[in-house]
């Protein structure tokens, strides 16, 4: 059975960083892209970067040069860097994977996606 686990989530300070992990276990996804999304209160869960299995990423403009995605294909692992945190970052985060390929412009819709994670909360104040 495949599981995605997030963890890293918290409670910061604008400015500050987090890092969020995604741990899978069930199945190797060394070959599948991987992604991060992220569902603010009453706002629709929007996408927030991915990376191809060549470690290649892709993010939406609003995180771009503040957020590095990363991933350890052989810990079956992504992750997530968050620097210069936003209270407009405040969101649950979520990781999924996918069994597509193509475009970063089409892997970043939700149903590209075949497995995801719970979620971990992250909390920025002002």
């Amino acid at each position: 059975q495949v599981q995605l686990v997030e963890s890293g989530g918290g409670l910061v300070q604008a400015g500050g960083s987090l890092r969020l992990s995604c741990a899978a276990s069930g199945r190797t996804f060394s070959r599948n892209v991987m992604g991060w999304f992220r569902q603010a209160p009453g706002k629709d869960r929007e996408f927030v970067a991915l990376v191809w299995s060549a470690s290649i990423p892709y993010y939406a403009n609003s995180v771009k040069g503040r957020f590095t995605i990363s991933r350890d294909n052989a810990k079956n692992m992504v992750y997530l860097q968050m620097n210069s945190l936003k209270p407009e970052d405040t969101a649950v985060y979520y990781c999924a994977v996918s069994t597509q390929n193509g475009s970063g412009a089409y892997l970043s819709g939700m149903n590209r996606y075949d497995y995801w994670g719970q979620g971990t909360q992250v909390t920025v104040s002002s």
